[in-house]
């Protein structure tokens, strides 16, 4: 498939700062929301692997002092979602080849425990909230704005995790996204994601209408193996580079 044009015209364009899309935080348990936040922009793909980050930076962004930032870091060091190297340089950390392709067989055993149960118990309205993320995913595509793609599509999924309304898979499955999320911000516009035929989500969506779960599971799958070949080649290509 063509790669859309408003894609290639934003790959052209100056980047802008990642830190601008970090919300400045109130006063009460800044720490705690802190994290939340930055945790929202690595699992959305807002940030980039290999993206150095500074505490004073990201407190000025976010409007408090450097130690709860410090301490939000310093969890997300923990769960390796980034990297603290010489210096403390920090960094946020990206995927091996060999590292994506383990951790989505991993999702698709543990997303498709997800997207079975919920197939049972999602409420109508969540199904078209899912829909209404689909939607702006594609308008998000064929503006070029690849911030907003990821996190229409993380929401889409997001939601499925959270329908299936069990809370010890969920926190795993959140704690694989952490890892994984920075490494979608290779798809735009290196590798936005194709289907052969129509979009997964839609039959994702339609599983889910019908309360089928081996449909839903069956199309989550297919999702991750079909929109997923474009980053599996372009992470092959980073690493074959000298």
């Amino acid at each position: 498939m063509a790669q859309p044009a408003a894609i290639r015209a934003r790959a052209q364009a100056a980047p802008e700062d990642p830190l601008e899309s970090l919300p400045r935080i109130g006063r009460d348990n800044l720490a705690g929301r802190v994290y939340a936040e930055l945790r929202a922009a690595l699992m959305e793909g807002r940030m980039a692997p290999g993206q150095r980050l500074k505490i004073r930076e990201l407190a000025a962004a976010m409007g408090v002092s450097e130690t709860p930032v410090r301490e939000a870091v310093m969890q997300l060091v923990r769960e390796r979602a980034l990297r603290m190297e010489a210096a403390k340089s920090i960094t946020v950390a990206g995927l091996t080849l060999d590292e994506y392709l383990e951790l989505r067989t991993v999702r698709m055993a543990l997303e498709g425990l997800a997207a079975e149960a919920a197939a049972l118990r999602i409420r109508p309205e969540t199904i078209e909230a899912m829909a209404s993320d689909h939607a702006a995913l594609v308008e998000a595509e064929a503006r070029g704005d690849a911030d907003a793609a990821n996190r229409a599509n993380w929401r889409f999924h997001q939601r499925i995790h959270r329908a299936a309304a069990m809370p010890e898979l969920l926190a795993i499955i959140e704690g694989i996204w952490l890892r994984n999320g920075p490494t979608l911000a290779h798809l735009y516009p290196h590798a936005p994601p194709t289907y052969p035929g129509r979009h997964r989500h839609l039959d994702v969506l339609d599983g889910l209408r019908a309360r089928d779960p081996a449909a839903t599971c069956q199309a989550l799958a297919a999702d991750m193996t079909e929109g997923g070949a474009g980053l599996v080649r372009r992470l092959r290509e980073l690493e074959e580079r000298p």
